[in-house]
């Protein structure tokens, strides 16, 4: 299996990016639905912007990765204030999602979940159990920054844009900031998260949390140090000893877990690509979608 090339699809991530750039500005009755009522805004790029992938990275091994409930996850079931500001979902958007699986199951195309492990989590365990295996490379989609800890020499993000898709990879991180990938946790712990709801350590912003990363290595050191911290960073001291225990619970929340034992016995050849065309063709006449593949 060498030389092999695995994308994992944060499913969620593109789905709903597909939805809202299509919807936005438009009453519910403007979205594209097929004639059976079913709405199909999302899908159309959902599928429109798979088969592209595949096709431009030479993807021999494929997975769509769901997340399962918030109110259901490991960091939920901990923290309680973890994601509870986010609002519920447009039901048009559920929907696409309900008929999403059904056809990627339809199709050959395989998804995975973990229950109590969110997407990240799995993304972070598969990506590098392929690499430790040294099966070849591994792409990420998705445009969430937390990914960005995962990068690896064999592992890159690809990160959708107006213009086009970037490949995102290690060497890009480092060159941008100038830390190991795994330090980027740190950061995230400091400067927090609002769409997830974690707290980071207030007070301190951009331009302070990565150069104390920098200059440290790790949140545990800065706190180790306090007392002898360098007098460029004096005016965050206060903020930082105050901010102590929610900066070390958001560095708990923003960590990817790579290690779900209930992927222990994970098969990657179950993974391969190969799509079923027959159930492809009937599946997008069905939704009356227009897809190259």
């Amino acid at each position: 299996m060498k030389n092999q090339t695995l994308l994992l699809i944060d499913g969620f991530n593109l789905l709903s990016r597909g939805y809202f750039a299509t919807s936005y500005g438009k009453e519910l009755e403007q979205l594209t639905k097929s004639s059976k009522g079913v709405y199909t805004n999302a899908l159309r790029i959902f599928f429109q912007k798979t088969f592209n992938l595949i096709s431009q990275y030479e993807v021999t091994h494929l997975a769509v990765v769901w997340d399962v409930k918030k109110n259901e996850t490991t960091r939920r079931l901990k923290h309680d204030f973890y994601k509870a500001t986010r609002s519920d979902l447009p039901e048009a958007l559920i929907q696409q999602f309900e008929v999403c699986k059904d056809v990627l199951e339809s199709i050959g195309i395989q998804q995975v979940s973990v229950p109590s492990y969110e997407a990240d989590d799995v993304i972070g365990t598969l990506a590098k159990m392929w690499c430790s295996n040294e099966y070849g490379h591994c792409y990420i989609y998705s445009n969430d920054k937390d990914l960005y800890q995962l990068l690896s020499k064999n592992i890159s993000q690809l990160i959708g844009g107006k213009k086009g898709d970037i490949v995102y990879s290690f060497n890009h991180f480092q060159d941008d900031y100038h830390i190991t990938s795994e330090q980027w946790i740190d950061v995230k712990a400091l400067l927090g998260d609002k769409s997830d709801n974690i707290p980071g350590c207030p007070g301190i912003g951009e331009k302070s949390a990565l150069p104390l990363i920098q200059l440290y290595g790790s949140l545990e050191n800065i706190f180790e140090q306090i007392d002898v911290l360098d007098p460029k960073f004096n005016r965050y001291k206060k903020k930082l000893i105050e901010g102590q225990k929610l900066a070390l619970i958001s560095k708990e929340l923003s960590a990817i877990i790579c290690d779900i034992h209930e992927l222990n016995e994970f098969l990657f050849d179950d993974l391969q690509v190969n799509i079923e065309r027959n159930n492809l063709i009937a599946e997008l006449k069905e939704l009356e979608l227009n897809i190259k593949y």
